[in-house]
């Protein structure tokens, strides 16, 4: 992108600064006014950003109706809630919580974990719609249980600051006396492969997420692969953007997540995409 730095020359800071302060001001004024309107029949329609390309926590690209698991609990809490209707949209990570923040969405799901940050900028329903289980996957017949048997162990090359790189990261460092060879790539090789490459024993393990359906891959493709117990758990929230009037919908939607929790609904429902039951994971 390129920047016009003749035309903002012209312009002092604190000038700059009040034309951004105003358009701001509107734009969130207009926000406001338009998320209040949003209402069919006496319904109040809610917009929500999901993932697009999270397979099977959530796929779906704008002007495709979104699947998976999130897409699913949204269905099952809005059953339960007649007066929303809850509208979904696929949407890029980047897009979700800029989308959120500014008021273009109501909601945004995308496998959220919970952080100081997120918690000043939006309202999060104290009860989780999910979790996160970091696991380890090996042939069914080597010795690999836990992260510290990965010490000496060919680990599939892992995203640079991406998520397993950072928890592998902060475990050696709580952990100093085992070593553990671990590599960063932006080679964006899709697990199902990464799954093949440690069966064919190109390497001895992989560190990833359970919630991408690797348990689906190694049943239908029938390999040798024997997940770990979760080494990290962290639970998933909904967010949903800060105002007066969406603190009843976080309310409304805190008390549905218990009440799916508890009757064995969000259960039922991680069974089918995940093929295993992440909820007895909550913490």
């Amino acid at each position: 992108m390129k920047f016009a730095h003749t035309s903002a020359s012209r312009y002092t800071l604190p000038t700059l600064l009040a034309v951004a302060l105003g358009l701001s001001t509107a734009a969130c004024s207009k926000s406001e006014d338009k998320a209040a309107s949003k209402t069919e029949n006496g319904v109040r329609v809610i917009k929500i950003a999901t993932a697009a390309e999270s397979k099977p926590l959530s796929w779906g690209a704008i002007g495709v109706e979104p699947q998976g698991y999130e897409p699913e609990v949204l269905k099952a809490i809005n059953a339960k809630l007649p007066q929303y209707k809850f509208v979904m949209e696929g949407a890029a990570d980047i897009a979700q919580e800029t989308g959120i923040a500014t008021g273009k969405y109501d909601m945004a799901t995308g496998g959220y974990f919970k952080a100081p940050e997120r918690e000043k900028q939006f309202l999060i329903p104290s009860n989780p719609m999910g979790a996160s289980l970091m696991k380890i996957y090996s042939r069914s017949d080597s010795n690999i249980n836990e992260v510290k048997d990965l010490v000496g162990k060919k680990v599939v090359p892992v995203s640079a600051g991406g998520g397993v790189y950072k928890f592998i990261t902060k475990w050696q460092e709580q952990n100093p006396d085992y070593k553990i060879n671990i590599t960063a790539s932006s080679a964006g090789i899709p697990y199902p492969d990464r799954l093949k490459e440690v069966q064919n024993g190109k390497y001895d393990a992989l560190v990833l997420p359970s919630n991408l359906g690797e348990q689906t891959v190694i049943e239908n493709q029938k390999l040798a692969i024997k997940s770990s117990e979760p080494v990290s758990i962290d639970n998933t929230y909904i967010l949903i953007h800060k105002s007066a009037e969406n603190q009843v919908l976080s309310d409304d939607i805190n008390k549905v997540l218990k009440e799916l929790k508890d009757d064995g609904t969000l259960s039922k429902i991680s069974q089918k995409w995940f093929g295993e039951d992440v909820m007895k994971y909550v913490k």
